[in-house]
């Protein structure tokens, strides 16, 4: 991403940082009294990850945000780091982990050029919804989660599936949106995902599931498996209402569609770049 495009992202999630934490989506009271974040997608991609113990596992948490998962992995007994680019967004996380009276790291970094003391230590890198978007060079971001892992590690990466990223609506069904990378894409909002702020300013990059798996594989990475989800268990936006059964799910002309995705990938014992990775894409830099 160029400077002015992940200084423009950062500007905004230190503003919706300000305003997430008590709110629809993030519900900070309920997760210090003992409420678990992680959704069933999240916990099936755990357990096909890692088992159902991460009990002693080092986690790398990666875009945290507020640390809400970072916190309920560690109440499972993992050793978790959290990174993130919000210098806010940290300092919120920080006091809530204090709250909840668990031991978690946050670090405030690019995540596409991770420091060198996160390199070769983690048994998991865990990366879910909301993630890729804002990553203008996933292939710098690949490597640098790929360099993070210790030799058997793996990578979880839950995110909203390359279809779905296409919609501005439903119903009626209109797209504002590539399917894949075609450079950076500029949206003005008065409010994030979870609460209502001041105008703020996103850019923001298309990523399709190809170039996904590949960037994985170029990085050095074995892809293990690939997931699409036809329902999800919170509600993504796109004026979707939820079925009888509580779960939301992407129909167009009767047909559901994807609307996340689980990749899973491991380090193997050396981690060799692919001799064929592509070089950056134009206009894309670090974030």
């Amino acid at each position: 991403m160029t400077n002015d495009a992940a200084a423009t992202n950062r500007d905004t999630w230190n503003i919706w940082a300000t305003a997430h934490g008590q709110d629809d989506y993030y519900d900070s009271a309920a997760l210090v009294a003992g409420a678990d974040s992680l959704t069933d997608v999240e916990r099936a991609g755990l357990a096909a990850a890692v088992g159902d113990e991460v009990d002693g596992l080092r986690v790398l948490h990666v875009q945290c945000h507020l640390g809400f998962d970072a916190i309920s992995l560690a109440r499972r007994g993992a050793r978790v780091t959290g990174v993130d680019f919000s210098p806010v967004a940290l300092r919120k996380a920080r006091d809530l982990a204090r709250r909840c009276d668990v031991n978690v790291e946050f670090v405030e970094a690019d995540v596409t050029d991770l420091p060198s003391r996160l390199t070769g230590g983690f048994d998991l890198a865990y990366a879910t919804i909301g993630v890729l978007c804002w990553i203008a060079d996933i292939d710098a971001w690949m490597r640098s989660v790929a360099m993070a892992l210790k030799p058997g590690g793996r990578l979880l990466l839950v995110d909203g599936h390359p279809l779905f990223q296409m919609t501005e609506s439903i119903d009626p069904l209109v797209l504002d949106f590539p399917y894949a990378y075609d450079g950076p894409h500029e949206f003005t909002a008065t409010g994030s995902y979870a609460a209502a702020t001041q105008t703020t300013t996103t850019v923001q990059f298309a990523h399709s599931l190809g170039e996904i798996v590949t960037a994985a594989a170029t990085a050095g990475l074995h892809v293990i498996r690939l997931d699409e989800h036809l329902d999800a268990p919170l509600d993504l936006g796109r004026g979707i209402p939820p079925d009888a059964d509580g779960r939301y799910r992407f129909r167009v002309n009767g047909r559901n569609l994807p609307l996340l995705y689980t990749l899973i990938a491991e380090r193997p014992a050396t981690v060799t770049p692919s001799p064929h990775a592509p070089t950056k894409r134009p206009g894309a830099g670090d974030t």
